[in-house]
């Protein structure tokens, strides 16, 4: 478990409890990490380990009604009462509401950064989601399955690369649009992409991944997650066999 970020006596009496992460080290997971660790939240990490299905347990069930992490429990929310979010999009723009970080007021400026949110929620992550699976996950090889989900992502790339022709950041600025995004690129490789093809998109990942607080957020280490053996039948079956319950 990552200990709460380190504050003073007079800080931690101040901020009360750490808001709890809900987490297991997947694009979807870093996006909130990065929020916390860029915004000096205090917080600890409770992972979720999906391999062995504990995110489907009623506890957690509790929290993500959709049975997927990331989520979070924020002891002071709004009021001051505790509040649990799920679905990484929500939580990005609940920790921007409440530090007023990294996602603007100003009504144009809030739409810019909602637009690239959505679309990594709507396309670059389940494209790139599915471009892994067939790569490297599905039992056989699928070449239209691969080619399909392979050539998609390229173009969502295309798409980023030109929209960071022109400016540093996809909204103009360094929002958690960006902390969106970034972790799937993180994957370009597993998803059969050549950044190298994309010169704005790997100059704007560079830029990202240097910083201090993105570095802490990859740095995060859950030893389990090292050993899941996606070879293992009991390990598909709960990855990719769940229906309705």
């Amino acid at each position: 478990m990552r200990k709460a970020r380190r504050q003073s006596a007079s800080q931690v009496a101040s901020a009360g409890a750490p808001i709890e992460l809900y987490y297991w080290p997947t694009p979807n997971g870093w996006k909130v990490s990065i929020m916390l660790e860029e915004c000096a939240l205090p917080y600890v990490v409770r992972p979720v380990d999906i391999s062995k299905g504990e995110q489907f347990t009623p506890q957690f069930l509790a929290i993500s009604p959709n049975n997927r992490m990331p989520a979070i429990v924020d002891p002071r929310g709004p009021g001051g009462r505790p509040i649990s979010v799920f679905e990484s999009g929500a939580i990005l723009q609940y920790l921007g509401r409440k530090t007023g970080k990294f996602y603007p007021q100003d009504e144009r400026a809030r739409v810019a950064v909602d637009e690239w949110l959505f679309w990594q929620m709507s396309g670059l992550g389940p494209m790139a989601g599915q471009a892994v699976h067939f790569r490297r996950c599905a039992p056989r090889q699928i070449a239209y399955a691969i080619a399909r989900y392979t050539d998609e992502v390229n173009r969502l790339y295309g798409v980023m690369n030109s929209r960071l022709a022109n400016r540093e950041f996809l909204a103009g600025y360094y929002s958690i649009a960006d902390m969106a995004c970034v972790g799937w690129v993180r994957l370009a490789e597993r998803q059969g992409q050549d950044l190298a093809q994309f010169p704005h998109l790997r100059r704007w990942f560079e830029t990202i991944r240097a910083r201090d607080a993105v570095k802490r957020a990859f740095a995060i280490r859950i030893p389990a997650a090292s050993a899941v053996d996606m070879r293992d039948p009991k390990v598909r079956a709960v990855l990719f066999g769940q229906r309705a319950r």
